[in-house]
């Protein structure tokens, strides 16, 4: 079992989507890494994987945004693209393992579901997920993929974008509030990639909580944590109106438990979204 504030056997990693709030926390958690970035041609990522025993794969454009016919083109390139350039580099090199990303809009909605669930979501969400996958597949050193829920970390991510209004008082569900919240605390998510690369797991692994949370749950702990008040909620034809067909990221409701990770032994040290906000001081 992976133990709580266990460090690890130091490996030189490389990193795509180093800007991002989970790439900045890995550059931090891991000290040995080197930046793949997302123009960069194989020649190039191959001269970058020398020595390197690990390649961590987070390229992607910001999926919360509106999904023009446009935009939805780069979310594709810059996920598939940069992966498939990627794969074919590590494949000609001496990297020992891969550790690729995708994401919990893979699944239908409302429906309960760990990795062994057949169902796909054949939305636009679900469909980039699963081209995203088939070409993380393609690379010949075993191979983890990690489907990401809603990562929580007070200096980044979706909770610094709800802190604001929260504190302001203004704080409220999303729509009904009725719709699943599968979230992993980063420091969980930070000691999952360590445990991976440790023990050189292959397959499907689910980066959420086992105990996921309604978003009114979420809404009344973060207002309880912040001594705030949970004031009129935001309507979905408002989210709809902001991003369109992209409202769906917030707006879905998924039912998602991690139970490929934790039969291999990971504990999470965060289960509980009310430990979390509050051992966070927030």
């Amino acid at each position: 079992m992976v133990m709580k504030g266990m460090k690890m056997i130091e490996k030189k990693i490389a990193l795509t989507g180093a800007s991002g709030f989970v790439g900045k926390e890995i550059q931090k958690y891991f000290s040995d890494t080197v930046i793949i970035k997302r123009n960069d041609n194989e020649a190039e990522i191959m001269s970058k994987l020398q020595d390197v025993d690990v390649v961590i794969n987070l390229a992607g454009a910001p999926i919360v945004k509106r999904w023009s016919e446009a935009y939805k083109k780069i979310l594709y390139s810059s996920r598939i693209e940069t992966t498939k350039r990627v794969v074919s580099a590590i494949n000609r090199s001496e990297v020992s393992y891969f550790i690729s990303t995708s994401a919990i809009g893979i699944y239908p909605n409302c429906t309960p579901c760990n990795e062994k669930c057949t169902q796909l979501d054949n939305g636009f969400l679900g469909t980039l997920c699963q081209a995203w996958e088939a070409e993380a597949r393609k690379c010949v050193k075993p191979t983890a993929i990690l489907r990401f829920g809603v990562v929580l970390g007070k200096e980044g991510g979706a909770l610094k974008k709800m802190l604001l209004p929260f504190k302001l008082g203004m704080g409220g569900t999303i729509g009904s509030g009725e719709m699943m919240m599968n979230w992993i605390a980063l420091s969980d998510l930070m000691r999952m990639y360590q445990f991976l690369v440790q023990h050189k797991h292959e397959g499907i692994f689910n980066a959420v909580t086992p105990k996921p949370v309604s978003n009114i749950t979420f809404t009344k702990s973060l207002g309880k944590a912040l001594r705030r008040p949970i004031l009129l909620p935001l309507p979905a034809f408002v989210l709809k109106l902001l991003y369109g067909e992209g409202a769906s990221v917030l707006l879905d409701s998924k039912d998602i438990y991690p139970k490929a990770i934790e039969e291999k032994g990971f504990v999470f040290e965060y289960e509980e979204i009310d430990r979390l906000l509050t051992s966070h001081n927030i």
